[in-house]
């Protein structure tokens, strides 16, 4: 009975911890709350990173990065790493950009789950002391 117990309790702290980490395919809103595309948080060799996976506007499935900079330019924004090389420092994601495709702009980035949802992403971008944040959602 007891070791029935404890791998009870071992599985149910084991799906807490997964369900609460940053990991998976996320639903990404610009600042009006319009969805525009599912981005895969990975992680690769220690570090975390972000992929565009899927663009949600049919029109725009097949755009291509006209403002993005170097070996990106002219590349589809469908694939587009846009998160690069983030690390846990406390309860954040972070020494590492994001890259917005949009306006072509690389911002600090912040990374973490809302503290009572964790089906939402808290995506900051910093330029020195200003930010903006926007609120992802977890894809099921």
């Amino acid at each position: 009975m007891k070791t029935l117990y404890i791998s009870c309790l071992l599985t149910l702290l084991t799906l807490t911890v997964s369900a609460q980490d940053i990991f998976g395919k996320w639903i990404t809103s610009d600042k009006d709350g319009i969805e525009k595309s599912v981005v895969k948080i990975y992680e690769e060799d220690g570090k975390v990173y972000g992929k565009i996976v899927e663009i949600l506007n049919a029109a725009d499935k097949d755009a291509l990065c006209d403002k993005c900079d170097g070996e990106d330019y002219n590349k589809p924004i469908l694939g587009l790493v846009i998160i690069k090389g983030l690390s846990l420092v406390g309860d954040y994601y972070r020494n590492g950009p994001i890259f917005d495709p949009e306006n072509g702009k690389s911002y600090k980035c912040r990374l973490s789950l809302e503290q009572d949802n964790s089906d939402v992403l808290q995506v900051r971008g910093y330029v020195a002391f200003m930010y903006e944040t926007q609120y992802w959602k977890r894809v099921k």
